[in-house]
């Protein structure tokens, strides 16, 4: 069982090294919009889970998200040699690579947040030319007592 804080310093390293690895040194063109957004080790430091994303070409094009786990799956081996080459501990995880759905899940939630803003305004539009229900006061006034009834 490893320190955490050791764990937590060897993620951040193996994030820095794939990220540079797939930048730099593996000439995959599948790999060109593949991000590595986080690390996560084991407590026994033997397995390493990289997360990643892609991005589009550009806003019209959809990510090719199949390609980039074929392109992670097929260079494993090589980003493995240089996270061993890198960190310089005595076993080099292994490396799983999982797709990351956090900006999916983002994207989502700002949908949700500009259709509740332009609800919000439709509402507020409303209000305004809206008149109340009823009476203008639909409180019940005290009944004040007439001569006839105070002489009973």
């Amino acid at each position: 069982m490893a320190d955490p804080a050791r764990a937590r310093k060897l993620s951040k390293r193996i994030s820095q090294i794939v990220a540079s690895a797939i930048e730099h040194d593996i000439k995959d063109p599948r790999l060109n919009y593949v991000t590595i957004t986080d690390t996560k080790v084991t407590a026994d430091l033997h397995d390493a889970t990289v997360y990643y994303t892609v991005l589009g070409e550009n806003l019209e094009s959809a990510p090719d998200f199949a390609g980039a786990a074929a392109a992670l799956a097929s260079a494993r081996g090589v980003l493995r040699t240089k996270v061993g080459q890198g960190t310089g501990v005595r076993f080099t995880p292994t490396l799983t690579f999982v797709a990351d759905t956090v900006p999916n899940v983002a994207r989502h939630i700002e949908d949700l947040l500009a259709k509740a803003r332009e609800a919000d305004a439709e509402v507020a539009r409303r209000a305004t030319s809206a008149q109340h229900a009823g009476d203008a006061d639909p409180y019940r006034a005290p009944r004040e007592e007439t001569e006839d009834e105070e002489d009973e």
